[in-house]
Parts: structure tokens; sequence; C-alpha cells
């Protein structure tokens, strides 16, 4: 397998043009480049064109600067057009319905390890997997290998490899899931008489208009310095706070510097924004390893069962609970993929429905989700799960 990152990078930018002309192009219109990147590449990895995935033994550096650099900086550039009042048009529904989400998520993992008996199929990390699949499903990665450290799981290669792999291809899964959702039912959901809904989810567009933009050098210097600067700081600040994850600071600070005029009005922070996420999304469709998981036998069919578990019984109770109090289903599915993929694929989630009003709080949340997943982790593992075996 070629882990070169000329080769990498390159063809990972081709995937993100193909996407892109076949949404323009074709009756794909409708996917959205968003969800498309992540199925092209998973399909162009699994045939052996790109790495599944990148460890310790065979690192992939381009994939670990995405999620380490690009990923983040994506968070920022798309924030700093963003006016903080629209986070008033959906903000506590979302907010309240992704903490319900966590908790559903923790419900979802209780049953789901009872359901395989996991200590008989998972072995003595059973808590653990549940912990991490918590804070994973609430948070993000971070939160998922900061249990893995902990509970030293990260050194039991098979589990942990069959955990991430698993975990990859339920967050393709429920990418696809939460597009649908929107679209099939948006008619059929019932309507708050207080609130207006006559546009549940935006026009399928191919984004051409509002992505497109007149780019001069001097744009680009001062968007690159700004994101590259920014996601630094974060870092460094983050070393001084404990507890607080540096994708926190770095979308307040992003939020801060945002609320400048002259600095919601530079020109290319969109065209950036967007490639970023496009390269984030084909790198989560990279990991998307299904010969991996056939490959760890009987331990790979457990983990996907009880994820399928785990992740069914979150989308039923959150889903449910939207459709009980009337609450927007594109707003459900922004805050449910908050709490499955993270921050970064609600937002391109919220694009890919039209909704540009929800970008600002699907980050918002998700910045949540990576605060307040690794606590919840553990408090399933150690409080929780114990009483159920």
């Amino acid at each position: 397998m070629i882990t070169d990152s000329l080769y990498v990078f390159g063809l990972l930018s081709a995937l993100v043009v193909v996407s892109e002309v076949l949404v323009r192009r074709t009756v794909l219109k409708h996917l959205g480049t968003a969800l498309l990147v992540i199925l092209v590449t998973a399909v162009v990895a699994n045939i052996g064109l790109l790495p599944t995935g990148s460890t310790a033994e065979r690192p992939v550096p381009v994939y670990d600067f995405i999620f380490s650099a690009v990923a983040p900086l994506a968070i920022f550039w798309l924030l700093l057009p963003v006016n903080l009042r629209d986070i008033l048009k959906a903000g506590l529904p979302m907010i309240g319905l992704f903490l319900f989400g966590s908790l559903a998520t923790a419900v979802g993992v209780v049953v789901g390890l009872w359901v395989i008996d996991g200590p008989t199929a998972i072995g003595e990390s059973w808590q653990a997997i549940g912990g991490m699949f918590v804070g994973t499903y609430s948070g993000g990665s971070v939160n998922f290998n900061a249990l893995a450290l902990t509970y030293d799981v990260i050194r039991d290669g098979i589990l942990y490899s069959g955990s991430v792999v698993v975990d990859n291809i339920m967050t393709t899964v429920w990418m696809v899931a939460t597009l649908a959702i929107p679209r099939f039912f948006a008619h059929l959901w019932p309507k708050r008489a207080d609130v207006s809904h006559e546009n549940l989810i935006g026009e399928a567009t191919t984004g051409e208009d509002i992505d497109t933009e007149t780019v001069h050098p001097l744009d680009l210097g001062i968007v690159l310095a700004l994101g590259f600067g920014s996601v630094w700081v974060s870092e460094w600040l983050a070393t001084f706070t404990p507890g607080i994850p540096s994708i926190l600071i770095l979308t307040a600070l992003a939020l801060l510097i945002a609320q400048l005029p002259a600095v919601s009005k530079l020109r290319g922070v969109r065209v950036l924004g967007m490639y970023a996420v496009y390269l984030f999304l084909a790198v989560i469709g990279a990991y998307c390893d299904v010969a991996a998981l056939a490959g760890i036998g009987s331990l790979g069919v457990s983990l996907l069962i009880f994820v399928v578990i785990t992740v069914g019984i979150h989308g039923l109770l959150l889903y449910g609970v939207a459709l009980l109090l009337r609450i927007d289903p594109v707003i459900a599915s922004v805050a449910s993929q908050a709490n499955i993929g993270g921050g970064t694929t609600a937002l391109a989630l919220a694009r890919s429905l039209g909704r540009e009003d929800l970008v600002l709080p699907a980050v918002l949340i998700g910045s949540l989700g990576n605060a307040i997943g690794t606590f919840l982790g553990f408090w399933v593992a150690e409080s929780w799960l114990p009483l159920v075996m």
C-alpha cells in the first residue's frame, strides 16, 4: 500500500473533485458532496488504492495531519463569517436534543453490552470499550482515545483496531441515515404551530454560488495565517487549561474573531473551509475498512452487533423525542450526527441539507461533546456497567 504523502494527498484531492463533479452533473446531486466524498473514498480505499487507516506500525502522515490540523482549520474558517445571533435560530432545541442523545447513547451502550454478554464476547476490557463508545458517540475520537489510553486498551492491538474499524463504519452508515431521514419524513413530520417550517430542508443545490469566491493571494495569506495561528494558539492555551479541549478554545477564538467586521468579510474563508471539510470526510471514508472487520472474526461480529444496537437505540430515542416534541427533523439529524460523528460531520450534514443557519450550532454542540464525552464515558464505565453485568 502506498503511504507516500504526495500520492495520498493528491488522490484525496482528486476524489473531492470527482465527488463534486458527480454532484454537479449527475442524479447524485441529492446526496450532496459531503456524503458522496465519504462513500467514494471508502470504495477507493477498500479496493486498495488508499490506506484504510494510520497506525503506529504503518503511519499515514497525511491522515494524521488532516485529523490533527485540517479538521480544526475547517471549523475555524467556516465560523469566521458567522454572526453569534444565528445560534438563536436553533439553539435550545438542538442543545437539548444533543444532551439527550448523549444519554441515549449511554443507554444504548449498556443494552448493547448486555445483549452480546460483554465480559464473554469482549473480555476483561468490556467496561473500557463501553466507556470508549459512550465517549466517541458523545464527543468524538479525542474522547475515544482518552479512554483507550486510560484503560490501556490501546495496547490490545486487535481489540483497539477492531473498535476503530467498527466506529468508522458506523460513522459512515449514520451519515447516510441522518441525511436520509429528514428527506424521507419531512413532509410527514408534525409541525409546531408557533414555528415556521416552510423550508425544513434547503434546496438541493451544488453549492457553486455559495462556495465560489474571487480570491487574491493577499486574502489567502491572511486566511491561512489566521487559521494556522489560531489552531496553534488554541493548542498552546490548552496546555494551561487541563480538561478543556483545544477545539473548544479554538471555537471560542473563532467566534471572537468573527465578530470583527473586517474579518467576517475576508475572501477565501468559505473555499478553504469547505475544501478542508471534504478532505476530513474523505479520510473518514478511507478508515471504513470492511476487510479489517472481517479479519478479526467473532470479536468483530460482536463489536458490530454492539455498535449497531448502541446507535440504533440512540436514533430511536432521539428521533422519537424530536417527533413527540415536534422539533424540526433536520435539527434532530444535526444533533444526532454531532453525537455520532462529531462537530465536523454535523457541520457538513447541515450544509448538505441546505441549512446554513445550523452550521454554527452544529460546531458548538460538537465542541460541547468534546468537553463532556470523556467524563460521560468514565461515568458509564465505572458506575453504570458494573450494575448491569
